[in-house]
């Protein structure tokens, strides 16, 4: 579905009527509901805008909850655009610290309704006058009104705090080189470096590398799915490294110098998995101690500890058996313990899971998991199951 040209948002705008008709077609009529809107009168673009309106709201409820019923979006808006519960939860730190932001790169505005929830004066500023109009509707769909202008980020004069999303995209395809970046990474943090409290939304597999002298750099997750990265910078860093995971609507932060290393050591009765923003913000150690734990091979997130701790940071499994990593072996042990459903994870070996299990063709009713890593210099094959 092409993006709604600025005339039909503002026709859509004006129609909330064809807004709940067109939701409405959309589930009752599938792939029909075009000819539904034509036969009910509505012009064919006037008819596609609405129902690509619906379709992005639709999958736009997995962000932002009851809010996605009145936001209007971009396919590649709504693919960049911040959960509400991260925003929200970063809105609040930032009104903590000062009373007006400036929003960088602010796409459809989803922060800048965050920053104006959170009761922040906000002026949010965007390089495209048609991402600039979604932004204006979604602050008045919300009623929460702020300035949208149209600008070059990097010319933008800052307030006391500022936010930037640099465009992570181009031409259809993702930038995972932050020189590639829209503003580029460097010259805006260069840029944000003029106010006192700032901080840069960045994609979740940034390099360590880019992380400026003295920034704090954070890792989010959301019931497990890493979202993103943040870097705060000058009064907002206050720690090197941080993983913030929310976990059933609660969050949960571990901190630490992203320096430190995990004891090596045995396996134990318990395999922990750190939760994938604690591995990217290099707090495995800071777990590890929590935890009572080692590594098993120095450069392998798998944890091991004798004692069952309860953590939102980390899944963990029951050690069962450890076996050599032979899949034939494997394929006669696990049909002596009839496992017919078989979840297999693994790091550190090669292995591809998907290969592996058609070559151990898996029969039972028994459930289990297998996990494939090294411990030491040997590879090894963890049968276990979660707690």
């Amino acid at each position: 579905m092409k993006p709604v040209e600025p005339s039909l948002l503002a026709a859509l705008r004006a129609d909330p009527e064809l807004q709940r008709t067109a939701a409405e077609a959309l589930v009752r009529d599938g792939d029909r509901a075009p000819l539904a809107l034509r036969k009910a009168g509505v012009a064919p673009d006037l008819a596609a805008a609405a129902l690509t309106l619906a379709d992005l709201r639709r999958h736009a409820a997995a962000k932002f909850g009851a809010r996605a019923e009145r936001l209007f979006f971009t396919r590649a808006g709504l693919e960049q655009a911040t959960r509400w519960v991260v925003a929200e939860r970063r809105a609040a730190r930032f009104a903590a610290h000062a009373g007006e932001v400036t929003d960088l790169c602010c796409g459809l505005g989803t922060e800048a309704l965050a920053f104006a929830e959170a009761g922040m004066r906000v002026e949010a500023v965007d390089m495209s006058e048609e991402t600039a109009a979604y932004a204006r509707a979604n602050s008045e769909a919300l009623g929460l009104r702020f300035e949208v202008a149209v600008g070059d980020a990097l010319r933008t004069p800052l307030a006391e705090s500022a936010f930037a999303d640099p465009a992570r995209r181009s031409g259809g395809t993702r930038n995972f080189n932050p020189a590639d970046y829209s503003p580029p990474l460097d010259t805006l943090l260069a840029h944000m470096s003029k106010t006192r409290f700032a901080a840069l939304k960045l994609g979740p597999g940034i390099s360590h590398g880019w992380i400026p002298e003295g920034a704090e750099a954070e890792w989010v997750s959301v019931d497990r799915d890493v979202v993103e990265a943040c870097l705060w910078l000058g009064e907002a860093a206050e720690v090197p490294r941080r993983a913030s995971v929310c976990k059933a609507g609660e969050w949960h932060e571990l901190t630490g110098s992203g320096e430190e290393r995990a004891v090596v050591g045995e396996i134990a009765d318990y395999l922990y998995e750190p939760d994938g923003a604690v591995i990217r913000a290099g707090l495995v150690a800071e777990l590890a101690e929590r935890l009572e734990a080692n590594t098993a091979h120095e450069t392998i997130a798998y944890l091991y500890g004798d004692n069952l701790i309860e953590t939102p940071f980390a899944r963990a499994w029951k050690v069962e058996e450890v076996w050599p990593l032979h899949p034939k072996k494997l394929k006669a042990l696990l049909a002596e313990r009839g496992i017919g459903r078989l979840t297999i994870k693994q790091r550190g070996t090669g292995i591809d899971p998907a290969a592996l299990r058609k070559q151990l063709k898996l029969k039972g009713t028994n459930e289990a998991t297998l996990v494939l890593t090294r411990l030491g210099e040997s590879h090894a094959a963890i049968l276990c199951a979660e707690v």
